[in-house]
């Protein structure tokens, strides 16, 4: 794994010049290193040893990775500075993760308590992932929890309530503070709330 563990970083980062720079500077590859150590003792119900492992790891890297959490082939750590991964989340191959990326758990939950993120995936620096959610294969920056849609389109549509407004809201020549204005004045006994909060919810959809 080692070896293929420095491949991942000749292929993914364009700053790697040899693989002794790698081995001794590149804090991912020895905090996976060392996870892999720690991972077969808190299998084998070692528990005290293994988490004496990461804890060490962790002064060491500056990432923090639970001996319970299940890692995959070619992870790559870029960074590694604030990384943390819970003792139940589960990552798949050739996954990527930058600086101050959590995945943790909301302190709700019990038994799975933290994210499954499947292959391919890249989670960008300082996302933070909680709770027992599933990052599907190849997503790249957009973190959403397992059975939502994606976004709509956003695009502008008259309110039913009040079309003046939300006309003059989608006007470009009118800056914030005359559309605001404006849109405040216009009530109807339909809109239950000002027109302008309810046209500007119309139009971003």
């Amino acid at each position: 794994h080692l070896s293929e563990d420095i491949a991942t970083v000749f292929a993914r980062d364009p700053a790697a010049r040899s693989r002794a720079e790698v081995l001794l500077c590149y804090p991912g590859v020895k905090a996976l290193y060392w996870h892999r150590i720690a991972h077969r003792l808190y299998l084998h119900r070692h528990t005290l040893l293994a988490r004496w492992i990461s804890a060490r790891t962790r002064r060491k890297t500056g990432i923090e990775i639970h001996p319970g959490a299940q890692i995959g082939r070619r992870v790559f750590i870029d960074h590694g500075a604030g990384v943390v991964i819970g003792e139940t989340a589960e990552v798949g191959d050739d996954v990527t993760l930058y600086q101050g990326v959590t995945l943790g758990g909301t302190g709700k939950d019990h038994g799975k308590r933290h994210p499954t993120v499947e292959s391919g995936v890249i989670i960008g620096a300082g996302a933070k992932v909680l709770g027992p959610i599933t990052l599907g294969r190849n997503v790249a920056g957009a973190l959403s929890p397992s059975g939502l849609p994606p976004p709509r389109r956003q695009r502008p549509r008259r309110c039913g309530c009040c079309p003046r407004a939300a006309r003059w809201w989608a006007t470009p020549a009118a800056s914030c503070a005359e559309r605001t204005a404006r849109a405040r004045r216009w009530i109807t006994p339909t809109c239950p709330i000002p027109c302008w909060s309810a046209c500007r919810r119309c139009i971003t959809g």
